[in-house]
C-alpha cells in the first residue's frame, strides 16, 4: 500500500525537515518487509482573500490529486485521538483488505475545507490543541514509523 502525505504549504530546508525527513526514512525502510511505501507532495497554499475561500480552493487542490480509490485521512484538531496501537492496527487493516493508497492530508493555515471533512474516511487529531502544520507533519511522521514497527513486532514501541 503506498502511503502519501498530502500537505498545503511547502517545508523550508532546516531541522524541522531534517527530523521529518528522518522519521520518513525509517518509515520507508521499515515499510519495505510490510508491503508499505511513503511519499510526501506538498501543494501550494491558496492566495485567496477570505479564509473560508482558501480552505475551499486547497480542498479542491487536494481531491484533485486523490488517486482513485484511496481512503483519505484528514488532519483535524476535531478527528479521533487513537492510540498509537489503534492506529497502527487501522493502517495494517487497510493494507491487509487490499487499499492499494492511503493518504494523510494536511490542510493550510486555516485547516481543511468542509469537501475534505466530508470526503473523509477519516479525520485524525494529534489532542484537541492547535499545531503548526510542520509539527504536524512531524507527529505524522513519526506515528507512521512507529506504526511500521508495530505492524512488524519490532521493539521502538513500548505499552
Amino acid at each position: 500500500m503506498r502511503i502519501q502525505i498530502a500537505a498545503v504549504g511547502r517545508l523550508k530546508a532546516g531541522p524541522d525537515r531534517a527530523l521529518i525527513e528522518r522519521y520518513l526514512d525509517r518509515a520507508t525502510q521499515a515499510g519495505r518487509s510490510l508491503g508499505l511505501t511513503v511519499s510526501v507532495r506538498e501543494f501550494v497554499e491558496s492566495r485567496a482573500q477570505r479564509g473560508d475561500e482558501r480552505m475551499a480552493q486547497e480542498a479542491q487542490t487536494l481531491l484533485a490529486a486523490l488517486p482513485e480509490g484511496a481512503i483519505l485521512v484528514a488532519l483535524d484538531e476535531r478527528g479521533e485521538t487513537p492510540s498509537s496501537a489503534a492506529f497502527a492496527k487501522r493502517v495494517g487493516d487497510w493494507r491487509d483488505q487490499g487499499a492499494r493508497d492511503l493518504v494523510f492530508a494536511i490542510g493550510g493555515p486555516d485547516g481543511h475545507g468542509d469537501a475534505i471533512r466530508k470526503r473523509a474516511d477519516l479525520k485524525l487529531a494529534f489532542g484537541a490543541m492547535t499545531w503548526p502544520h510542520q509539527i504536524v507533519r512531524l507527529l505524522l511522521a513519526e506515528q507512521i514509523y512507529r506504526a511500521m514497527t508495530i505492524l512488524s513486532g519490532h521493539p521502538y514501541h513500548r505499552e
